[in-house]
């Protein structure tokens, strides 16, 4: 009751009669029905008041006089404490006065009662006409809101349609302004020119007032001179049209020139068989060339003619201008001259002897225009002379159009078998593969270096020139001259650069973002050049290895395919496998693994049902750039075990192996693939009786042996399809478990050596390799969580 009286709504200030003669600075006590003030309202029953008065109750009704208001009292708070809080105080034998207490106080509470409940219910109605006018507050607030909306969108169109027109304006403003300046320049120069000629005139007309009979020749000789200016402006502009087509018809010539030699270099390198027949082509183009050649030293001729033509055209321009504003001055003076008839007789001779030397001048400029015709003439006859041999060039050009035009077709048509028998080729490759499920191997052999023992004339490396074997073939020739040749599924020679070798593996790097297990590895023996195939030299472009080159392209291409809607998630590891213990080369525990007889994290391999490899414990980094995949492959080098032996001033003493999680997912087809990445630099083998190892190295060597020869037990026993294969003799060889025997795509790298010391090492690298590709392993499977829906 006291919460309630305390959040009650303010009174209204309409109160039925009775209450408005009450004072408002004070309250109706409840003292007042004491008094003699009755109470007449209609009293209800309230058992739940005080159930053992009910009888009181009803007989107290009647006590209230019918005059009074008994339900527009008010209470306040203290009152109403008051009245709770109240004790009668009963007399010991006076049980009538001390019922009619008790009734008086009942009656009193029930008046508390009911006052409770008129306010309740007005308190409910107000709440409710309250929540009604708060939801039309609400409706009308979201139609004036939308209608904001709508107005505020048309606002944004006409601000935006009034911003276009405004930078249009601006732009017809800046072309008016130009314009104007540009008219303003011209006038100012034309009032300069009308200020000249004014000078010019207001000087001459003193001069050629008189000169009537010079109007006649000048006539004549402007009339002659606008048809000369007539013949020789078409001449020029047929020489113009002739010379624009000329140019253009050399331009294609050249181009097809251009097209014809790169399609002619295409034929040499992929067809072997076409060297007769390209042999015949290129004296056609010979003979096209030359008279190309002629074709070109006859427009220059008719170019430095034309210049000529154009020079004299020019003199002639200028001649005739001064002769039509002296026919304009004249005709103007005529009719001066007619008004002032008359002049003095000193006038006329000083006049006669201008004439003279107009006449002069006259017969000059008659020598000059016979010269001109003469010259003219002569150009006519060079004209048809270079148009017969122009008409000769132009159906020779035509032939040898013809001729182009047949060897681009057959051109076109070799170019496209070429290109369908080489898809076959991919296709029917890939199925055998697929098939067979062989380990690809590549062969690569490094250069010479000044380091390397000078053996004999004779090369220890050759490659085979035949069909079969080009690109494929090696042969090792010992000093005995005995020949050892082996074929490949690629052989680089000592000139192939990073970005050739790259080109050969870059469709099975982007086998690892469709979702393949892809395994690349480098064998060979120690200084044979593993590290430069894998790593390179990532600080000069030219020189990164495959490990940088590989994930440049796999990061441009997930950026490629985000507009296909598909979003990679990347996950790189780093580690090494030295003496038989497994190191991470990316966690900042420098202690990790048993270094100088302190224990280090136990990492351990496991592989799952699904053929995924696991190390325990080892750090593995989110990555999003190549410049995070840069810096992680820095500090990997940086913690990488390399030593110093007689066979190499750096030798890398351990196993190397990066690995790099690819997770895929197409937002629009709901599909999703999972791939494996792994690229490894193994330790080169060597033997202890080059390599000079003592001590830690010694242990390092014969470790790496160990590895090695645990690695060519497993491809032994894979060969020979046995039932149990070593993998756990070695981490190594643990490691590469579903590289080797399980669905992963892979691919070996044998580096070879051209030093005549190295042919040995080099022998059993190759035989190694041999072997390996001779392998059958599982057939590649797509790892893929969900299938497209459509």
């Amino acid at each position: 009751m006291t919460s309630r009286n305390q959040n009650r709504p303010p009174r209204s200030p309409s109160k039925k009669e009775g209450v408005e003669s009450i004072p408002l600075d004070k309250r109706r006590r409840i003292g007042m029905g004491r008094t003699g003030g009755a109470m007449n309202a209609e009293r209800k029953p309230f058992g739940s008041v005080n159930k053992k008065l009910d009888v009181a109750a009803t007989s107290d009704v009647g006590s209230c006089v019918e005059g009074s208001d008994c339900g527009n009292v008010e209470f306040t708070k203290e009152e109403i404490d008051a009245l709770v809080n109240e004790r009668l105080k009963m007399k010991k034998f006076d049980h009538k006065g001390n019922m009619e207490l008790v009734s008086e106080l009942n009656a009193r509470l029930k008046v508390c009662i009911k006052w409770f409940q008129k306010r309740d219910e007005a308190h409910v109605e107000g709440e409710g006409k309250l929540q009604n006018a708060l939801d039309a507050l609400e409706k009308k607030c979201a139609e004036t809101e939308a209608e904001m909306k709508n107005k505020e969108e048309r606002f944004s169109a006409t601000i935006s349609e009034l911003r276009q027109d405004n930078t249009c304006v601006q732009e017809r403003l800046v072309k008016e302004e130009s314009e104007k300046l540009d008219a303003i320049a011209c006038h100012r120069k034309e009032n300069e020119a009308r200020i000249a000629l004014e000078a010019l005139q207001a000087s001459l007309s003193k001069d050629l007032e008189k000169a009537q009979q010079d109007i006649l020749v000048a006539n004549q000789r402007a009339a002659s001179v606008d048809d000369m200016y007539k013949r020789l402006q078409e001449y020029n502009l047929s020489l113009q049209q002739y010379n624009s087509k000329l140019h253009s018809e050399l331009e294609v010539a050249r181009e097809s020139l251009k097209r014809v030699e790169k399609e002619k270099s295409t034929i040499m390198e992929n067809h072997s068989t076409l060297r007769g027949h390209y042999s015949s082509l290129q004296d056609q183009l010979n003979l096209a060339r030359t008279a190309q050649d002629e074709a070109l030293n006859q427009k220059d001729t008719l170019a430095n003619e034309v210049k000529c033509l154009r020079g004299e055209l020019q003199q002639v321009r200028e001649d005739r201008d001064r002769q039509v504003a002296q026919v304009q001055v004249l005709t103007s003076d005529v009719v001066k001259y007619k008004e002032s008839t008359g002049e003095s007789c000193a006038k006329l001779e000083y006049l006669m002897e201008k004439t003279k030397s107009l006449e002069e001048t006259c017969s000059s400029q008659r020598e000059q225009i016979c010269q001109l015709e003469h010259q003219l003439t002569a150009t006519n006859e060079k004209l048809k002379m270079s148009d017969l041999s122009s008409i000769q060039t132009r159906a020779e050009f035509e032939e040898q159009r013809r001729n182009v035009h047949d060897l681009q077709e057959r051109l076109a048509e070799t170019e496209y078998q070429l290109v369908e028998g080489e898809k076959l080729r991919k296709k029917l490759h890939n199925t055998i593969l697929e098939l067979k499920g062989n380990i690809r191997v590549f062969c690569r052999v490094r250069p010479v270096l000044p380091d390397d023992v000078a053996g004999s004339e004779q090369p220890v490396i050759s490659y085979p020139t035949s069909t079969e074997a080009l690109g494929r073939g090696i042969d090792v020739i010992q000093s005995a001259g005995q020949k050892y040749p082996f074929n490949f599924d690629k052989v680089f020679n000592h000139d192939a650069s990073q970005q050739e070798v790259f080109v050969e593996i870059s469709q099975l790097v982007q086998s690892a973002l469709d979702g393949y297990k892809v395994c690349i590895f480098a064998y060979g023996q120690t200084g044979s050049g593993k590290t430069y195939t894998m790593m390179g030299r990532p600080e000069a472009p030219e020189q990164k290895g495959l490990i940088p080159r590989s994930l440049e392209q796999i990061f441009q291409t997930s950026q490629s395919l985000i507009a296909q809607g598909w979003k990679y998630k990347m996950q790189a590891s780093m580690l090494e496998i030295y003496n038989e213990t497994i190191r991470d080369l990316l966690s900042t525990n420098k202690s990790s693994g048993a270094e100088n007889g302190a224990p280090g994290k136990q990492y351990t391999i496991k592989h799952d049902a699904n053929g995924n490899t696991n190390v325990t414990d080892l750090t593995i980094v989110d990555v999003c750039r190549i410049e995070e995949i840069s810096s992680l492959l820095r500090q990997a080098a940086q913690s990488r075990s390399v030593g110093k032996t007689q066979m190499n001033e750096q030798s890398s003493r351990s196993h190397f192996v990066f690995t790099l999680r690819i997770s895929g997912v197409n937002e629009g087809t709901e599909q999703q693939v999972q791939g494996v990445l792994n690229l490894i630099d193994l330790a080169g083998s060597e033997r202890l009786s080059r390599s000079g190892a003592t001590g830690d190295r010694l242990k390092e060597t014969q470790a790496i042996n160990r590895s090695l020869s645990s690695l060519s037990d497993v491809i032994f026993a894979l060969a020979k399809k046995e039932d149990h294969v070593p993998f756990r003799n070695s981490k190594l060889t643990y490691l590469l478990q579903p590289c080797l025997g399980g669905d992963s795509k892979t691919l070996m790298f044998v580096n070879i050596s051209p030093d005549p010391a190295s042919v040995g090492e080099s022998l059993c690298s190759l035989r190694f390799a041999a072997r390996v590709n001779a392998c059958e392993i599982g057939i590649p499977r797509r790892q893929m969580t969900a299938q497209m829906t459509s």
